[in-house]
């Protein structure tokens, strides 16, 4: 083994043995899993948590067409309002409303006050707005000549579907995605931009400080007495790549297991997860797989049809390649300054906001995957692996892809080439305040 493999071999062992390292790379994905069912779980009890709720209504119109809601308890009543706004907790209730007098019920917006012993969600003002809303409008069309079967009956909603997805016709030409394999492009194109978002930054950092403890301690004095600078550089960023890379295909492996052992063991049971009773849970599911919800099974079948073979590889050669560009400048960084942070953020600055604008970019891109400003990012090598996963879940076209890929190959050399210029100067630079215009001095050495 050369000396390269020697410096990834250690790199890479004294990584993946730590107790840290076993600890983020398993309990990561339960920690995943734990998050998402805590959520759900604390979300449905915050909406099925009941609340008491008294009502004055100054119009009369509430006691005849009553508010309606299965976690909202509604009591109501003709006293005033000064007198109870200041007992209405004494007498148990959570909140009280009061809808003052209407001058005029032809007006299409209205002023309703709440009083509240908490702060309350907005989630809970909206429902509340829509209960009070429906109510009134209900006694509006009672009071009108509009016939009410004839007012259901102009009430309207639009399901837009692909008409491609089940066409046998193969000579018809256009997309054939289905508006659920969309859904689930955009929110993989989120999960992908999200972890390279991670990665860059976790990893290269973790190549910052590592050079930065090898320089301190003098260590990267005695190392570089047998390899060269480079040597020692590129193996550092292969070492903690492939730590990188092991951590991220574990992860590849152990949240869909996660994912499914959870919907095998709480699928069959909602109301375990939502701590609602069983008819409930089952009017929940009913609503949720209806015409405008969504099916478990079909979602799955989606998944299925992705396209895997071309996302998986072209994501790890995006993680690898951006992994490289970055971790490159960073260990850079790590090698031009000592012990002072406040230095570092100087230099980190310019290296972190193309990787900031990039996620910045990942939602116009996956609202619009095709459009100028994703071709642009996806090619762009700093903005490249970010936005390029994202996009593939939506099936760019094949050329934009490797066009990407090859722009991305030939920018690693020379971010890499650059960083190792920078680097073989730095590692033995100690006591002297670093400018940029002493790095581009640094390049230019020939020695």
């Amino acid at each position: 083994m050369g000396k390269l493999g020697l410096i990834v071999q250690r790199e890479y062992l004294t990584r993946v043995k730590k107790k840290t390292f076993l600890l983020v790379t398993f309990l990561t994905p339960l920690a995943f899993g734990l998050l998402i069912f805590v959520s759900g779980y604390l979300a449905s009890k915050a909406e099925n948590s009941e609340k008491k709720i008294l009502v004055v209504d100054d119009n009369a119109i509430v006691e005849n067409y009553p508010l309606k809601s299965k976690t909202l308890i509604f009591d109501y009543t003709d006293n005033k309002v000064e007198d109870l706004k200041k007992k209405y907790i004494e007498d148990g209730f959570d909140m009280m409303v009061h809808i003052p007098a209407i001058p005029d019920l032809t007006l299409p917006n209205f002023d309703v006050n709440y009083y509240s012993k908490d702060k309350i969600g907005f989630n809970t003002i909206e429902k509340l707005e829509n209960i009070i809303a429906k109510s009134i409008r209900n006694y509006k069309l009672d009071q009108s000549s509009l016939d009410k079967d004839a007012y259901e009956q102009l009430k309207t909603s639009v399901t837009l579907e692909n008409a491609l997805v089940n066409e046998d016709d193969e000579s018809v030409a256009g997309d054939r995605s289905s508006k659920t394999s969309v859904g689930l492009a955009t929110g993989l194109g989120f999960l992908m931009g999200f972890m390279m978002y991670m990665v860059i930054f976790v990893f290269g950092g973790m190549v910052m400080r590592s050079v930065m403890e090898e320089k301190i301690n003098r260590i990267v004095e005695v190392i570089v007495s047998t390899v060269k600078p480079f040597q020692l550089m590129l193996g550092k960023l292969i070492g903690v790549g492939a730590v990188g890379l092991t951590q991220l295909l574990i992860w590849l492996i152990l949240i869909p297991i996660i994912g499914f052992v959870a919907t095998s063991i709480f699928g069959s049971d909602p109301s375990t997860l939502t701590g609602m009773d069983q008819a409930q849970a089952a009017e929940a599911i009913q609503q949720l797989e209806g015409k405008d919800g969504f099916d478990f099974n079909v979602i799955m079948q989606e998944v299925m049809l992705l396209n895997w073979g071309l996302i998986i590889p072209v994501f790890i050669i995006f993680f690898l390649g951006g992994y490289f560009i970055y971790s490159s400048l960073f260990a850079a960084v790590g090698s031009a300054i000592g012990e002072d942070m406040g230095e570092a953020q100087q230099f980190m600055l310019p290296i972190s906001i193309p990787i900031i604008i990039a996620f910045m970019m990942v939602f116009p891109v996956v609202s619009n995957p095709n459009g100028g400003l994703a071709i642009f990012g996806s090619l762009f090598p700093l903005t490249s692996p970010l936005l390029m996963p994202a996009r593939l879940p939506f099936d760019p076209p094949i050329w934009q892809v490797l066009l990407s890929i090859v722009i991305l190959v030939l920018s690693v050399a020379f971010f890499i080439w650059l960083a190792g210029r920078i680097y073989r100067v730095g590692i033995f630079m100690h006591g002297k305040k670093i400018t940029f215009k002493e790095l581009a001095k640094w390049i230019r050495y020939n020695y």
